[in-house]
């Protein structure tokens, strides 16, 4: 049952990062990792990577609502996003993979790792291509493993 649910979560969220023209690279666990820009700077910009994000969210709170009061299994996510640059590229021989590497995939993950069920937290390198869409509240400067004190914001709505 937990497989069919995974599988129901990230076949919609599929559907979604082709719509927005976001690059899925991989899941691991229960984790879904997906990257704007690839293979084309232009497309996946950073506002248009958030607004994944707030379908995505939208998409957990529909399946929570259905499935909660049956006691069937469902997520809370918790998004983090951070914008920079990547190496890309096919690693492997036999089961080989499109995989993402670099300080910009690091930093996402602690963007993620210091997020909260149902709320998208981004870098202030994000911040500064967003702010002017998106109502963001300044959460400081936050300790991330590895990475120091780096400033973080929830995104809120649309401005």
């Amino acid at each position: 049952q937990l497989g069919e649910v995974i599988d129901n979560y990230f076949s919609k969220f599929d559907e979604l990062m082709q719509q927005y023209h976001i690059e899925k690279i991989k899941t691991v666990g229960y984790a879904y990792i997906a990257a704007g820009g690839l293979p084309d700077p232009e497309k996946g910009r950073p506002a248009t990577v958030v607004r994944a994000a707030f379908d995505m969210l939208e998409l957990a709170e529909k399946i929570r609502a259905e499935h909660e009061p049956q006691g069937l299994p469902f997520f809370e996510l918790r998004i983090g996003i951070h914008t920079g640059p990547v190496i890309a590229g096919v690693v492997g021989r036999r089961k080989f993979a499109y995989d993402i590497w670099g300080d910009t995939v690091n930093t996402a993950a602690r963007m993620e790792e210091n997020s909260a069920p149902g709320r998208i937290n981004i870098s202030g390198a994000t911040y500064g291509f967003i702010h002017k869409q998106f109502r963001c509240t300044h959460r400081g400067k936050i300790a991330a493993k590895h990475k120091g004190e780096i400033d973080m914001y929830f995104v809120e709505s649309e401005a």
